[in-house]
């Protein structure tokens, strides 16, 4: 399954689309289930992050500092410049600067440690990241949107997001971590969770594409305009990433991550944000969801493709990436 990894992702995508568009009532149900799939995801993923890595990679101030510069310097140009394109819509241009703005703290882990990137130094980075979009996306979007909007928004789900995906599965993994080094005692149960990534993956791409696809498809002519900016975004944010990683004279894995985290974006947290706001905004939701459908495919396109892009001296272009 490691070694098949990107088409078993896709059909996992094709199947959930296939899901949500023949039997529409199951989005509701399946929308409860995201967030407990993509905990049990990422316990599963920092179960293979050896503890001791996290503690050398809160030191690592030269990657920290590159993933701030690029999550809250670079990408807030591009995002602004991008949306340009939807500005005479202003519910189009909320949902596009809500999603572009807020950096993944979450299953942005699970596809940079499969393309071989540092996710030890990205989930020590994750605090960082999450208080520092609480902060700046109000003041990000006052400069670029109407102020009623920014006083429409909640944040209460940026704190309900790292608790219940962060912190709850990082301290369950920790302690399985713990009795096992102890113990012995969970040494199956840990081997065969980090044996089960790539079936929960696949759950976790299914279950987010049915539970969303028939809303989009519903609105897909408002949407259109959306999704090549999305796809702009995440190729536009590949060559400044990388960059950023040289400059920062970062080694291969810290290079991949750093990309990863410009372009993968905060959509599983900023939807209850996009829910909340007044009538009139009613379409910003369905475009946090659209990137997110836009994001999945490309996540599994460049699995493979970082590692060829960004690759160790002497390695071949063409790689097969770590489980």
């Amino acid at each position: 399954m490691n070694r098949h990894q990107v088409p078993l992702y896709l059909i996992a995508l094709l199947a959930g689309a296939a899901i949500g568009l023949a039997v529409p009532g199951i989005s509701t149900p399946l929308e409860k289930l995201i967030n407990p799939v993509l905990g049990l995801l990422l316990y599963a993923t920092f179960l293979g992050v050896p503890f001791a890595r996290i503690g050398q990679a809160l030191r690592d101030w030269r990657f920290l500092t590159t993933v701030v510069v690029v999550d809250f310097f670079l990408v807030p140009l591009v995002a602004f410049a991008l949306s340009r394109v939807v500005a005479d819509d202003q519910a189009l241009l909320v949902g596009v600067l809500l999603v572009l703005l807020t950096p993944c703290v979450d299953y942005v882990m699970v596809f940079t440690g499969l393309a071989g990137g540092a996710n030890d130094r990205l989930l020590a980075a994750a605090p960082i990241l999450m208080l520092g979009q609480m902060l700046l996306l109000p003041v990000q979007l006052r400069s670029m949107v109407d102020t009623a909007v920014v006083q429409a928004i909640d944040l209460a789900p940026f704190v309900h997001a790292f608790v219940f995906l962060i912190a709850v599965p990082l301290a369950a993994a920790g302690l399985t971590q713990y009795a096992d080094a102890r113990w012995g005692a969970v040494h199956a149960i840990r081997q065969a969770t980090l044996g089960a990534m790539v079936p929960l993956m696949m759950l976790t791409l299914a279950i987010v594409v049915a539970s969303q696809i028939g809303g989009v498809g519903h609105r897909i002519g408002s949407l259109t305009l959306a999704i090549p900016l999305f796809v702009l975004f995440a190729a536009i944010m590949v060559p400044i990433g990388s960059a950023a990683g040289q400059v920062a004279r970062l080694d291969v894995p810290g290079r991949r991550a750093v990309v990863f985290s410009g372009v993968t974006r905060n959509s599983l947290v900023v939807l209850p944000l996009a829910l909340a706001l007044p009538d009139e905004f009613d379409l910003a939701p369905l475009v946090v969801v659209t990137q997110t459908l836009v994001e999945l495919v490309v996540m599994v396109v460049f699995v493979r493709l970082i590692p060829a892009l960004i690759a160790a001296p002497g390695q071949p272009r063409s790689v097969d990436t770590p489980a």
